[in-house]
């Protein structure tokens, strides 16, 4: 029989994740391909006293529908720790999604039209291009170094091309890079956005998870037009489990955004949002997340200590200041899909994401992005040694 599927789904293709993430449940084999957290720091206890209390005392409602934008105590909420970091937020502004990669995706509907021009830090988030492609967007990646997104290329970019509908930015701990933009270059992105009229896609969900440096402004804190999206997720923070996340926005923005969220899901659970409010009612989440900056930091220490010891010298990563990965740098002519799938996976039972999908025109081979947050310290240690004695083999 054959299928007439919408041009759309030409640009929908299996993930380099999607693919990597069914290695999780091999145990022989160790991965630092998915941004799992890791799972020893979810409050699990905390969560199951606020569900049974929750289901005991307020099941009429919190089994119910409710506004498709959300609870309002979660949306105030969250707006009180936006004001607190610097963007002045109230309730209203805010729209709970389910997860803020459905914020993504709605943006993308929103604002892309086919050939529309999405302006991306290269490499960028999969998960991104990902919600963007069945839009049928047009591309254009602006190279980054350690201070982030390359300011002077992005004006150039700016200058040079047409019908650009946004900015797409991860200014703290970039998936996939780990690299933070610099405070400098936050405010020339705001003054480059007012000039040129395009609106800026802020998405930090690992803002949260500093365990190193200043914390820097975020780019919603710096707007000086209501330009700026700003997307947040519990998943990092709390637990990917509850798929919550939300968007920030100009009133005429987030309106439509809603319309969006109503026609793809209706609402967000109730049962969740009741139980994330009470959460952040009953629990210090500040300190929860000062405990998981610790074991971030000790685990990224662990990662880029060992791969200094057994990696190749001819081997780069970064050093991120927070979040969960480091992006590792091989010579030229290697090609890391190849390599893991002729020896890292059968020989040193590994796997990573190869940096191939993160590049949104000019893919390139030689890149690959490692999560330190998802593995025991043993495993890591274990997994990056057997690894890096087959990496010597063959670089």
């Amino acid at each position: 029989m054959s299928r007439k599927f919408a041009d759309r789904i030409d640009r929908v293709q299996p993930s380099a994740i999607r693919e990597l993430l069914k290695y999780g449940d091999d145990p022989s084999i160790t991965s630092f391909g998915g941004g799992y957290p890791d799972a020893a720091l979810f409050p699990a206890a905390e969560l199951q006293r606020i569900y049974t209390e929750v289901l005991a005392t307020e099941s009429v409602t919190a089994l119910q529908y409710t506004a498709s934008a959300g609870l309002p105590s979660l949306r105030a909420q969250i707006a009180k720790r936006m004001s607190n970091a610097g963007a002045a937020t109230d309730a209203d502004d805010v729209l709970i999604l389910h997860g803020a990669q459905q914020g993504l995706d709605l943006v993308a509907k929103l604002l892309i039209n086919p050939g529309d021009v999405i302006l991306t830090e290269n490499p960028t988030f999969l998960g991104a291009l990902i919600a963007f492609n069945p839009c049928q967007p047009e591309y254009v990646a602006v190279e980054m170094d350690s201070d982030g997104m390359d300011v002077d290329a992005l004006e150039a970019t700016l200058r040079e091309t047409g019908n650009v509908k946004f900015i797409y930015v991860i200014p703290d701990f970039q998936n996939p890079t780990g690299v933070s933009l610099s405070l400098e270059r936050r405010k020339r992105i705001i003054e480059l956005a007012n000039e040129f009229d395009v609106l800026i896609l802020e998405d930090s969900p690992y803002r949260e998870l500093r365990f190193e440096g200043e914390q820097l402004p975020t780019p919603a804190s710096l707007d000086t037009e209501h330009r700026v999206i700003h997307l947040g997720s519990f998943s990092k923070i709390l637990a990917p489990g509850v798929r919550l996340g939300w968007v920030s926005a100009a009133p005429e923005i987030l309106d439509k955004l809603s319309l969006l969220k109503l026609a793809a899901d209706t609402q967000s659970s109730t049962l969740n949002m009741t139980a994330v409010t009470r959460f952040l009612e009953t629990v210090d989440i500040d300190d929860h997340i000062s405990e998981m900056r610790e074991v971030y930091r000790a685990k990224r220490d662990l990662m880029l200590s060992t791969m200094a010891e057994h990696f190749p010298a001819e081997v780069a990563v970064t050093r991120p200041e927070g979040g969960l990965f480091t992006w590792v740098t091989f010579p030229d002519d290697f090609d890391t899909t190849a390599f893991m799938a002729e020896h890292a996976l059968p020989e040193a039972r590994v796997a990573y994401v190869p940096g191939e999908s993160f590049f949104p025109t000019e893919q390139r081979s030689n890149f690959a992005r490692f999560s330190y947050s998802g593995q025991s310290d043993e495993d890591m240690v274990d997994a990056l040694t057997r690894l890096g004695t087959i990496l010597r083999e063959h670089i």
